[in-house]
């Protein structure tokens, strides 16, 4: 790993003005996209999955229990996971609150026994498994499944009526979000898209598109409807295989972001505390969030942009971050507000976010120069992608039993087997001829 010129200390305690403003600015850093999570998620199942006050409160818990378990050696902040949408929606219209929140428990403990394992075996399995061939188009598939669900915020739905008050404010968020990830300068940089739904909320108040009730009715201080297992419902595991092969991808991104921060901080994060600590704190967080009623957590890159800009690197200011996420879930005007945000203003700011999603399993590829003069590697991720945006499903019916797999989970769980299974193709012969006659014609440019 390249090490930074300055290693941080992570224990490292500032002031106290100094650690309340470092750490408003992680929870403005993580705040746009864990907010947006259920919204979006209740947006694709058309009813009330997630709530945003649970969504900030088991942010908070699960980076502090992500703490405990790397014993503060690591500045990670959890949100809510992006990866997550369509499963959740899918999960819940298949099997109600309890088959998505269930399904959220699962990924949590399929990360905890990933720890376990990679505990005592290491992690060059886990590589084998997830090549980049096999992550690049799952990334792919999360972002460009949800693309219709942005079309249908913005008002562009063919044969509908457009209503030119919603796309004014659609494009005025696009645009804001936009120019503020390509032109912004410092820790604006860093939020594009809360400033984009902050600036699209303004203009939807000007065109008449907000209703204040729900402010107005609300408390100042609320206390979050959270949903438990076996007082709210009965675990269901009927969803499971919709929701449990994401955790594949965003075990993928939980390597990724930890090595991202490793690299700024001079640390190497995967030794000290260890991928297995790391993805044990990642797993008990996520679990939590699911017996809580929240959505999965992942680690915030956001949060790991607000670590190199300001070059504070301590648990301790996470930590604050964490509990001032979990007090904001409290406040009942404050979560009423944003409740109140337009579709408009969200589907604007989703034209961008679910095509980010996308293309970053581009640069996936990219930049893990993945061979696409490969065969092997055209057949796995063309297979994925076909199936994860073609709609196809798997049912298995015993008895009273039905399971189903769709979408992104039976492309993730195909795209593995093809990769494992099918064998490398043997180079052609007149390829082979080829190289070495290149390598005889530079050994004798050496000797001449």
């Amino acid at each position: 790993m390249e090490k930074s010129k300055m290693v941080f200390d992570v224990n490292e305690k500032p002031t106290i003005a100094k650690w309340i403003i470092l750490a408003f600015q992680h929870v403005f850093a993580m705040f746009g996209a864990t907010i947006l999570v259920p919204i979006l998620v209740n947006s694709q199942a058309g009813e009330v999955v997630l709530t945003i006050p649970v969504a900030l409160v088991t942010s908070g818990i699960g980076t502090l229990i992500y703490i405990l378990c790397t014993r503060g050696k690591s500045p990670v902040y959890l949100g809510s996971s992006f990866a997550f949408i369509a499963p959740l929606a899918a999960a819940y219209l298949k099997g109600g609150i309890s088959g998505a929140m269930t399904g959220v428990m699962v990924v949590g403990l399929i990360y905890i026994v990933f720890a376990t394992i990679i505990r005592f075996t290491g992690k060059s399995w886990l590589d084998k498994l997830l090549p980049p061939v096999v992550i690049g188009p799952m990334i792919m598939i999360i972002g460009l499944g949800l693309a219709p669900s942005a079309i249908s915020q913005v008002g562009l739905v063919s044969g509908d009526e457009v209503e030119w008050r919603g796309v004014f404010v659609a494009v005025i968020s696009f645009l804001v979000t936009a120019i503020v990830a390509v032109r912004g300068k410092g820790f604006l940089k860093i939020i594009p898209f809360l400033v984009g739904i902050i600036t699209g909320y303004i203009a939807a108040v000007c065109v008449g598109l907000v209703d204040f009730t729900k402010v107005l009715e609300a408390s100042f201080f609320s206390l979050p409807q959270f949903v438990f297992p076996f007082i709210n419902y009965t675990p269901n595991f009927s969803a499971i295989l919709t929701i449990a092969p994401i955790a594949l991808v965003t075990m993928a991104e939980h390597i990724g972001d930890h090595t991202s921060l490793s690299n700024i901080i001079g640390k190497d994060l995967l030794k000290e505390p260890g991928l297995d600590k790391t993805l044990l704190g990642d797993g008990v967080a996520t679990f939590v969030a699911g017996l809580l009623g929240g959505p999965a957590n992942t680690t915030y890159g956001e949060n790991t942009s607000v670590v190199g800009m300001t070059k504070i690197a301590s648990v301790w200011v996470i930590g604050l971050a964490a509990i001032f996420a979990i007090c904001l879930g409290f406040l009942g005007k404050f979560t009423a507000l944003v409740s109140t945000i337009p579709n408009a203003v969200l589907g604007g700011i989703s034209l961008l976010l679910y095509g980010f999603i996308a293309v970053n399993g581009l640069k996936v590829l990219i930049q893990n120069q993945v061979d696409f003069g490969k065969t092997k590697n055209v057949i796995v991720a063309s297979s994925m992608l076909v199936l994860g945006l073609g709609g196809a499903a798997i049912s298995i019916i015993s008895g009273d039993v039905s399971v189903t797999i769709s979408g992104m989970s039976l492309a993730a769980i195909v795209g593995i087997l093809i990769n494992l299974f099918l064998p490398e193709e043997k180079e052609d012969m007149s390829k082979a001829d080829k190289k070495e006659e290149n390598e005889s014609t530079e050994k004798e440019k050496i000797n001449v």
